[in-house]
């Protein structure tokens, strides 16, 4: 009776085994045939929360609203300053949050900081998300030029928040890609096209009309002349391509080890948004949008309407491309800290910078049809989403990655097979239990019939 109970249990077990082999089997296989998920639709979710909050913000205007941002669960919210505009907002999706201040009163305090006398190393943001206008001055602002600038502030109200800072606020003179001139070292931003004539979107403070740039630090690789510019006020320049135009994959940007990434469009970003940023000293970089419309008194000069975040940069990062999904968002300006601490990084807004000059993206799209809008392009984070671009220099080529490479992205995903992979093992183990639990019982019952025969 024991043994027949034995051989069931055996019977139940590798059956079992079998089962499990198949299923684990089917789980991998499906993984594998199926579609990986779709890189660009986080993307294309924060990007449609950005714009629901915006038409909310417009729609409500600027004496009901005090500005938006993504939440933590990718839903937008919307600082209200009553029940009624609340109310609309949960109607359209998102969020609300009451406040005190609305944005015309945060635009009203920044003007009063404007007016008053310009201390360099300060500069001033709009923090949406709690309703206050953020002042910083960093180590090279005097006790007393801090204290006159305090004194400004508490006359405008305690929604004023007043911050020291490490470091100083520099320009970040010195892409992704290094262009060189007699000025300095700067980074290659964006191509871009006034239809006629292709160029380098790049910082303005990289250097004056005129500057000559290159690709090498001999001088010899001649990439084009710096023909319009706009610093201070804002930070952006024209770069013309001396060859003429940009050349093929001229929609590719470089972000390190050889990899790039194909920019589709343009756009503005959201607070709270994550995005990245290539330097030719840093390489890739991400961080998230900290605060919009802020403004930056540089030693050179006052630069406003920029975007901050608490992406690192260093010295040659100037003029890099900010961008989020492969979409452009803006260009490196400056800011405080490094890449070894961390610190504050200041973006000229692209939008901005190609409707003043009169240019657009040279993108895929505008390429083969003359338009700007395409769909974007996955995040640089995922390597399978990275085009190679080649050889360094602005516009290069780049290949893209086939179909090779998406099956080892879905067979590395241990969302995708590891369950199925499980499975596939724990079964083994139970075959091979099994076999060798059968094994020692048929051995020991030959020694005990050996034994009995010959004792």
């Amino acid at each position: 009776m024991r043994h027949a109970r034995r051989r069931i249990v055996r019977r139940v077990t590798r059956l079992a085994a079998v089962g499990g082999l198949l299923l684990g089997s089917a789980m991998v296989t499906r993984a594998v045939a199926s579609e990986p998920p779709d890189p660009s639709a986080r993307g294309a979710t924060v990007r449609s929360a950005g714009d629901t909050a915006a038409a909310l913000v417009e729609r409500l205007g600027t004496s009901r609203t005090a500005g938006s941002w993504i939440g933590a669960d990718g839903r937008p919210v919307v600082a209200v300053t009553d029940e009624e505009a609340a109310a609309e907002v949960r109607r359209a999706g998102g969020r609300p949050k009451t406040v005190s201040h609305s944005m015309n009163e945060l635009k009203s305090a920044t003007h009063t900081l404007g007016s008053a006398p310009r201390v360099p190393g300060t500069a001033w943001a709009l923090d949406y998300r709690s309703n206050q206008v953020v002042v910083r001055g960093d180590s090279t602002v005097s006790s007393g030029d801090w204290s006159k600038l305090t004194q400004v502030a508490g006359g405008i109200g305690a929604f004023v928040r007043m911050e020291r800072t490490e470091g100083a606020f520099t320009t970040r003179l010195n892409g992704a890609l290094p262009i060189l001139s007699t000025a300095g070292r700067c980074s290659a931003g964006f191509n871009v096209t006034d239809g006629q004539r292709d160029f380098i979107l790049t910082a303005g403070h990289c250097g004056p009309n005129g500057s000559v740039w290159f690709a090498d630090n001999r001088g010899r690789d001649q990439i084009g002349s710096t023909v319009r510019r706009n610093f201070p006020g804002a930070d952006f320049s024209l770069v013309q391509y001396a060859a003429g135009d940009a050349g093929e994959g001229a929609d590719v940007i470089a972000v390190g080890g050889g990899q790039g990434v194909r920019i589709t469009g343009a756009g503005d970003p959201s607070i709270g948004q994550r995005v990245f940023r290539s330097g030719s000293t840093s390489g890739l970089r991400d961080g998230t949008v900290t605060a919009l419309n802020a403004t930056v008194n540089y030693p050179e000069g006052t630069v406003t309407g920029l975007i901050e975040t608490n992406v690192c940069a260093e010295p040659g990062d100037s003029g890099g491309p900010m961008f989020s999904e492969g979409i452009a968002l803006g260009l490196t300006s400056g800011g405080s800290g490094d890449c070894a601490s961390g610190g504050t990084t200041f973006f000229q807004p692209a939008t901005k910078a190609m409707a003043e000059m009169g240019v657009r993206l040279i993108t895929p799209a505008a390429q083969g049809a003359g338009q700007q809008d395409a769909a974007p392009s996955p995040e640089p984070s995922d390597p399978q989403g990275a085009v190679a671009p080649g050889a360094a220099t602005p516009g290069s080529s780049a290949p893209v990655g086939g179909e090779e490479s998406r099956l080892l992205a879905r067979l590395a995903d241990p969302r995708n097979v590891g369950p199925g992979l499980l499975i596939v093992a724990g079964s083994l183990v139970a075959l091979v239990a099994t076999r060798f639990i059968r094994a020692e019982q048929d051995r020991k019952a030959y020694q005990r019939y050996y034994s009995a025969t010959w004792g």
